[in-house]
């Protein structure tokens, strides 16, 4: 195209980009850009924007730009805060990558401030997405402390939208559509959930040119981290728990503790067992893959005796998850750690409520309120509460930095749950020990569950 060019205008339209001016001919001038035949528009996603501006600017097309929706933001740090050196580091390796990619950092370490940094640099309204209602709350209280401004908040009963806003997941993509260009810089806390075909719609609808995801676990089970790099950028820096223990992060030991089951309880997991492998058999059924277990499921619902089947398994797994020799085995660990702060965790529901009820101790549930919630987890930071039990609440994201000890009941088998629990009492606290005891019971597949979530470095 000779001389200037013709003028295109940008405009953003429910999550996607218009292109205006486009001469059908010369439609391979856009990148990412595609004809609507429904409303006669050349269109592309939201998210595309900064790709589109780039090219545009290297061909030296003159465009009007009336997709973005705000100007640059200048933020003033209010308190004295010296960022760590990989604090700075990962800011450094972020902006280096132009403002776009992953940074991963063990929980404690510092990524919210991390983030903040980020802020700053970009200088420009932020969007901050959570995977929680805790973490909603934790990091607009962060924000707000930080900047001194009021910062939105988006979920949780609340809708409120200002130049820096926080907002879980579930807000995020419903709402984008109509202010995904209010935003320049968007920060994926826990970014490992963006990945799929809802979460990611929130980074897909918006034209935010600046990105930044955080976690400390990226991998997925379903291989689903290939989609990071299209969304918010590659992984440009990370750290393991293993290089800033001790310094960053307090000093630490794992121990696996077996435990035997009663002749009692023997009987009962072996009878299930049966009943459970001679259904699979019959139907040749396995249940090594999410496919195989629906199959399971489907095939359980159809007749008496895969009703038995389903029952069998649902009583192996009690077993497991409440063998009488593990509660003995807890007592001992809370006698031995009476003056320690202590998080127990377990993989369901009816075995928090049964240690609440059997050691009187508070219980931390999806179920627990949001107000009872926040009072149980100050009279823990104050010690009023030594211990708290919890199933999945307290894997992800809340600060806990008194917690010095985990004792894991149950679990699954994945990496990043067990890395989140271990996570949760390495917060540095001055001459802070912590351990993470797992409690296995032998002979069933919490030893292969076990096995498989201890596949990191953090647990040599």
């Amino acid at each position: 195209m000779d001389g200037k060019g013709p003028e295109l205008t940008l405009r953003f339209d429910r999550g996607t980009i218009l292109v205006e001016g486009i001469h059908p001919s010369n439609r391979n001038l856009v990148p990412f850009v595609q004809f609507d035949p429904r409303t006669k528009v050349d269109r592309a996603e939201g998210y595309r924007y900064r790709l589109i501006v780039e090219e545009l600017r290297r061909k030296q097309v003159s465009y009007l730009d009336q997709a973005r929706d705000y100007q640059p933001l200048q933020f003033d740090l209010k308190s004295a805060r010296n960022p760590f050196p990989h604090q700075k580091e990962a800011v450094q390796a972020w902006w280096t990558a132009n403002g776009k990619g992953l940074v991963v950092l063990p929980t404690g370490t510092g990524k919210t401030f991390t983030a903040i940094l980020a802020m700053i640099q970009a200088a420009r309204p932020t969007l901050v997405v959570t995977p929680t209602i805790d973490l909603l709350h934790q990091w607009h209280t962060e924000l707000e402390a930080s900047f001194g401004f009021p910062v939105g908040m988006l979920g949780g009963g609340e809708y409120t939208l200002s130049p820096v806003t926080v907002s879980t997941y579930d807000s995020a993509y419903i709402h984008v559509e109509r202010w995904g260009n209010r935003f320049g810089l968007l920060i994926f806390d826990e970014c490992h959930h963006l990945p799929g075909a809802t979460y990611s719609m929130a980074a897909r609808m918006s034209l935010a040119p600046f990105r930044l995801g955080l976690t400390a676990t990226p991998e997925r089970s379903d291989g689903q981290e290939v989609a990071y790099e299209d969304l918010i950028g590659p992984i440009i820096y990370r750290r393991e728990i293993t290089e800033l223990s001790g310094q960053f992060l307090a000093d630490y030991r794992t121990e696996q503790i077996f435990i035997r089951m009663s002749a009692e309880e023997q009987e009962r997991f072996d009878h299930n067992k049966s009943v459970y492998r001679s259904f699979l058999s019959a139907k040749q059924l396995s249940i090594s893959s999410p496919e195989g277990w629906r199959r399971f499921l489907f095939e359980a619902a159809r007749t008496k005796e895969g009703w038995q089947a389903l029952q069998a398994y649902r009583d192996m797994k009690k077993v497991e998850r409440s063998a009488e020799g593990k509660f003995l085995q807890l007592e001992a660990l809370l006698k031995k750690h009476t003056a320690d702060r202590i998080l127990i965790f377990t993989a369901d529901n009816a075995t928090v409520y049964d240690i609440s009820r059997k050691y009187l101790i508070p219980a931390l549930t999806h179920q627990t309120k949001t107000k009872e919630r926040r009072l149980m987890l100050e009279r823990f930071h104050s010690g009023e509460y030594s211990t708290i039990v919890t199933s999945q609440v307290l894997n992800e994201g809340v600060d806990v930095p008194a917690a010095s000890v985990g004792i894991v009941l149950s679990g699954t088998c994945t990496v990043r749950e067990n890395v989140q629990r271990l996570g949760r009492i390495l917060r540095k606290r001055p001459d802070k020990q912590a351990i993470l005891y797992e409690l296995i019971l032998e002979g069933t597949s919490e030893v292969y569950s076990s096995e498989r979530r201890r596949q990191h470095n953090a647990f040599g």
